[in-house]
């Protein structure tokens, strides 16, 4: 269970809801896990940040996760959502229960900036259950920031480290730092943003939420055949969704409503204190899942082959 994560798009997948209650919606949970492997995702990267992993109790994280084992055939990563090491270790314990064999390792974020105590507590959970761990530097949501050279310390110091998912801006600027060092995969996130310029600094590929993942598939796989330009090309046409779903504070309640339009989730609701969709920018959504329609042929209305029902 530590061995090197294999590169391309793993996606991170939204937490659907249902109702006034905003359930766990599992049929759309499948239909979603189902979409990233249909259009050739590497793995599924469950219960991240973007997965309102912080606002599920342990027995809706362990349903997730088992309808995402029962969808797909893909390996998973599971998100880990505590920063200390005791509960960490439960949530690790749970994931490998669930997931079995499939999981492809537990992503833990930067948890102090001391270099010492984020490797004693990456150690104690890979000791613990003989997982491969994903370290994921995040400081946005984390509130921990660390220099790069801490960090490449700290992955040289755990060769269990199966990925590095880097997203402290500027990410190509430590992705290209990183990559020189290690010999680990580094991924890029922040919803694709930076994906072309990450691609160019060595990363491996994209671990990262995005409503139209086909763009960051597409962008990855002209990078690997054709280079830097086939790779721009491909990109291009995403890139305006991209900025509007990738905007403070909403960038949640924008991928949720886009992933409703396409017909991938049944419903947009997001648990508080995630803030709903503005519907100011209807018109706005509207208008670039139109104007993809027309230039790549991006799929709408894929409710019937997706398997969700309103």
């Amino acid at each position: 269970m530590t061995t090197p994560l294999a590169p391309g798009v793993w996606g991170v997948l939204a937490t659907p809801f249902r109702g006034a209650d905003l359930d766990v919606d599992r049929e759309s949970v499948a239909a979603l896990a189902r979409h990233y492997e249909r259009i050739g995702a590497t793995g599924l990267t469950v219960l991240g940040v973007f997965g309102e992993a912080a606002s599920l109790a342990p027995r809706e994280r362990a349903d997730v996760l088992a309808t995402v084992v029962d969808a797909t055939e893909l390996p998973v990563v599971a998100g880990l959502t505590s920063l200390a090491t005791r509960p960490a270790l439960e949530e690790a314990a749970l994931a490998l229960e669930v997931v079995g064999d499939r999981l492809a390792g537990v992503m833990l974020q930067v948890s102090s900036a001391r270099p010492g105590q984020v490797i004693e507590h990456l150690t104690a959970v890979h000791d613990s259950l003989g997982v491969g761990v994903v370290l994921q530097d995040y400081p946005v949501a984390s509130g921990v920031s660390i220099p790069g050279g801490d960090l490449a310390a700290i992955v040289e110091a755990c060769p269990f480290v199966v990925a590095v998912k880097s997203e402290a801006p500027p990410t190509s600027v430590a992705i290209a730092a990183l990559t020189a060092r290690l010999d680990v995969p580094v991924f890029g996130g922040l919803g694709g943003q930076g994906l072309l310029d990450e691609l160019q600094a060595g990363a491996a590929g994209a671990m990262t939420g995005f409503s139209a993942p086909e763009g960051l598939l597409a962008c990855i796989t002209a990078w690997n055949e054709h280079g830097f330009a086939a790779a721009r090309a491909a990109l291009m046409p995403y890139l305006p969704l991209i900025n509007l779903e990738q905007q403070p504070r909403i960038a949640l309640a924008v991928r949720k409503e886009l992933l409703r339009r396409r017909g991938l989730i049944a419903e947009a609701g997001a648990r508080p204190p995630a803030v709903a969709f503005p519907e100011a920018l209807a018109p706005a959504v509207e208008a670039h899942l139109a104007e993809l329609e027309l230039e790549v042929g991006l799929a709408l209305g894929l409710r019937a082959a997706a398997g969700v029902s309103r």
